[in-house]
């Protein structure tokens, strides 16, 4: 952070997100110089949705005739929400998924596998710092929930392991 005003440096920050937004723009980076070892850099990134279509069954009527008083509408299927997940683990900070140690080796992990305790599930990069994501608990991976590259939110869901 800068040595200059704060306030002044968090309206930067804000016009830039609205510059963002305006012109529909996924990420911004920009480096303002203060003088000789006095600069901010800002990395403003949006977040896409992910959205992930359940599987849809249809189940043929019966052919027996129903009663007009037994008939109800069916319930609609509720797509479960991966963050509300009681094995969800999420991200710690807001920055750029990667599933493997480097470009081109074998990810950390993969569906199915089992994870101990505090073992490295992914990376999250964020300003330039390569970032570790344990396992918050022994147990198998069910789901991966983002790509290699993505960026992620803060809170936005990594995984489900159960």
């Amino acid at each position: 952070m800068t040595k200059h005003n704060h306030e002044a440096d968090v309206a930067f920050i804000q016009a830039l997100a609205e510059l963002l937004n305006a012109n529909e723009l996924t990420e911004l980076a920009v480096k303002r110089e203060y003088g000789e070892d006095d600069s901010l850099e800002v990395r403003v990134v949006k977040q896409a949705t992910i959205v992930q279509a359940a599987p849809m069954t249809v189940a043929a009527a019966p052919v027996a005739a129903m009663a007009p008083a037994a008939a109800a509408p069916a319930a609609a299927a509720v797509p479960e929400d991966p963050a509300q997940h009681p094995g969800a683990v999420t991200s710690p900070m807001v920055g750029t998924a990667y599933l493997a140690p480097e470009p081109g080796a074998a990810a950390f992990v993969a569906v199915g596998s089992t994870v101990a305790e505090g073992q490295t599930l992914l990376i999250v990069e964020a300003m330039k710092t390569m970032n570790h994501i344990p396992a918050p608990r022994a147990g198998t991976v069910k789901r991966i929930l983002v790509a290699d590259g993505t960026p992620v939110e803060y809170g936005a869901p990594l995984m489900i392991i159960e």
